[in-house]
Order: C-alpha cells, then sequence, then structure tokens
C-alpha cells in the first residue's frame, strides 16, 4: 500500500506519481488517499481521480463518506474514528474498512470490529506521521499481528524501506504500507517494485 502525502509529494501530481508507483502491475497493489490537513472537497477531488486513473483499489484516509462519494474501494480508520461496527451496515458490499492498531489496548477493541485488515505500526521510526508514537520493532509488531481475528490481513507501517520490509513479513506481514520509502525516491516506480521484491 502507498499512502498519498502531500508535504513528501512536495507539489508533484500525485495522479501522475501514483501511475508511477502502481506501474506495470509490479508495484502498489492499494493506494490510500491520505490528506491530512486538506479540506473535504479536495480530498475527494485527488481520489475520484485516482478511482479514474489506476487499476488498483484506491482507499481514503479517515473519511468514509468521501471514499463513498469518490466511488473509491474503501476506507482506512484510525482508533478515534467511529468504531467499524457502527460503519459496516451503513456501507455497500465488499467496501473495505482497515483499521489502525498501535497498542495491546487498541488490538483488544479492535477485535471485536469488522475489519478487513489491520494496519500495525509504527514499526520502525518515521518522520511521516509525527503522533505516530514508540516504534514497535519487528518483534512488537509480531505480537500485535498475533492479536488479529483469525483470518484478518495485517500490515506492517511506520518507517518501513526495503532493508526492513521482509522482518515484518517474518513477523507476520501480508505486506506494509509506505510513504517515504517511495516518494523519497528518485523512482517511484523502480522503489516500489524494489519493496515487492523485498517481501515477495
Amino acid at each position: 500500500m502507498v499512502i498519498t502525502d502531500a508535504g513528501v509529494l512536495k507539489g508533484r501530481d500525485p495522479v501522475e506519481t501514483c501511475r508511477q508507483a502502481v506501474a506495470g502491475g509490479r508495484g502498489a497493489t492499494i493506494i490510500q488517499v491520505r490528506l491530512k490537513d486538506a479540506a473535504p472537497e479536495e480530498v475527494l477531488a485527488l481520489a475520484r481521480a485516482l478511482v479514474g486513473a489506476l487499476a488498483v483499489p484506491v482507499i481514503v484516509n479517515d473519511r468514509v463518506d468521501v471514499a463513498l462519494a469518490a466511488g473509491a474501494a474503501g476506507a482506512h480508520l484510525g482508533q478515534e474514528d467511529p468504531p467499524l461496527d457502527r460503519l459496516r451496515p451503513h456501507v455497500p458490499a465488499g467496501f473495505l474498512l482497515g483499521l489502525s492498531v498501535g497498542s495491546p489496548a487498541e488490538a483488544e477493541r479492535g477485535r471485536a470490529w469488522p475489519a478487513d485488515y489491520w494496519s500495525v505500526g509504527p514499526c520502525f521510526p518515521t518522520a511521516n506521521k509525527p503522533d505516530a508514537g514508540v516504534p514497535l520493532g519487528a518483534e512488537g509488531f509480531g505480537r500485535l499481528a498475533q492479536l488479529a481475528p483469525a483470518g484478518t490481513p495485517v500490515i506492517g507501517i511506520g518507517g518501513v524501506t526495503v532493508a526492513n520490509a521482509p522482518t515484518l513479513v517474518r513477523a507476520g506481514a501480508v505486506g506494509v504500507a509506505v510513504i517515504g520509502a517511495v516518494w523519497r525516491a528518485r523512482d517511484p516506480a523502480a522503489a516500489t517494485r524494489a519493496l515487492r521484491a523485498a517481501i515477495a
């Protein structure tokens, strides 16, 4: 999963850069629209543009309403967002609802919610989310991943690189979510392919 971030993209066209990250079917398998300080209209416009431009699922961070309006595949929610069990009856069948989990307490709370996947982190130090909390490391990630309900995929997030991504897979991750590892690279397409290869 590659996550958009206006601060890291620094004015580059997000649609074109996401095309590069997905390119050739060997890159990102899902794109998350995350524009923390943007107006809902701006998030909606980008989500719609990406849905129309990409062959992979697009999900929206925090905003289920924006995701639905954009025709996106789903939404990614934090612990402070409306609980997934309340949201699930109001979204279409097949609409993805992902959940952030960063501690045993959050894992325990999240076990009762019908999430399609857990995003566990921060796994490693990251500059892209100042309030992310203390890094879990691969072992800490693995302990939380084991708390996910049976059959719920778990991905690692936070400071993920080509070098450390395999440690998360060995600890139970089915994939990873990244910002800097792709958007700070000179060639986003090559960076995403390298990540895919590292976790294969």
